[in-house]
């Protein structure tokens, strides 16, 4: 037993990254989320399998989307954590159900954002984004890496030109649709610089703007991003299927039936 707690320390990482740095409740509400998430996305994936699972909550004839759950969850325990001084263990409590809560209202993002059920579709598939952008913020977060690199010491000028830098990198790979490399941007300068020098995806604000129709860069850039056969597009298709399950298939146009003569 002590050999595989040497091969794998899990509780001496946790006591040097984590709670040695008293980052305990980012590491619990990070924690809550993913599980959250998890719970729910197999539940959903369970009730479009099978009829005899619970499914979801109607009231009055209305279906009840599981981000309402969340976002009661996060509104109750972020009051809580900001109106009271909460001590062990009510703070990671707290710290779990607001958690839970934002995996809930994340697992429904590309729902809430669209205003429109598009949970089983192609478009839902921004649901899973959000959640891995979410995750790795968090992730920096929990050990212990921070946005700018506040923690250097340095000069106002200094501190004020690396955040400068930052947010500009991040903001053109935001432009770009480099989204997690602008969001790693913030925390991680050279990251943020890659996605700021990396192709634009075509569909970017970035693209529409300084990729002329029928240039060379917008033929690399919808060859890269727009062909499912690349090697990169089916594994990130078959990892997106595993965890979030796989999109309906569109349903065909309604054709129209020409009345018969009187």
């Amino acid at each position: 037993m002590s050999q595989l707690a040497s091969l794998f320390p899990i509780g001496h990482i946790y006591d040097l990254v984590v709670s040695d740095n008293g980052r305990q409740h980012a590491f619990v509400c990070l924690a809550a989320l993913l599980i959250a998430f998890l719970a729910i996305r197999t539940s959903a994936r369970m009730t479009r399998a099978f009829t005899w699972w619970p499914g979801g909550v109607e009231s009055g004839g209305v279906h009840l989307h599981h981000f309402v759950w969340g976002i009661f969850l996060m509104l109750g325990s972020g009051f809580l954590g900001i109106g009271l001084h909460l001590h062990e263990p009510w703070g990671g409590i707290d710290a779990a159900v607001f958690g839970a809560g934002a995996g809930l209202t994340l697992d429904e993002f590309a729902l809430w954002t669209r205003l429109e059920d598009v949970y089983w579709s192609e478009e839902g598939r921004s649901s899973l984004e959000a959640v891995a952008i979410v995750g790795i913020v968090g992730l920096l977060v929990v050990i212990g890496v921070r946005p700018f690199d506040l923690d250097a010491p340095a000069s106002a000028i200094a501190v004020s030109v690396a955040i400068g830098c930052s947010l500009l990198v991040s903001v053109i790979a935001f432009l770009k649709g480099r989204i997690v490399l602008g969001v790693l941007g913030l925390f991680i300068l050279p990251l943020g610089l890659l996605g700021a020098l990396r192709l634009a995806h075509p569909r970017s604000p970035w693209a529409r703007r300084r990729y002329a129709p029928q240039s060379a860069r917008r033929e690399r850039a919808e060859r890269r991003f727009e062909d499912p056969t690349r090697l990169g597009a089916r594994a990130s298709r078959r990892l997106a299927d595993l965890i979030g399950g796989r999109p309906s298939e569109p349903e065909p146009p309604a054709t129209e039936t020409s009345a018969p003569p009187a």
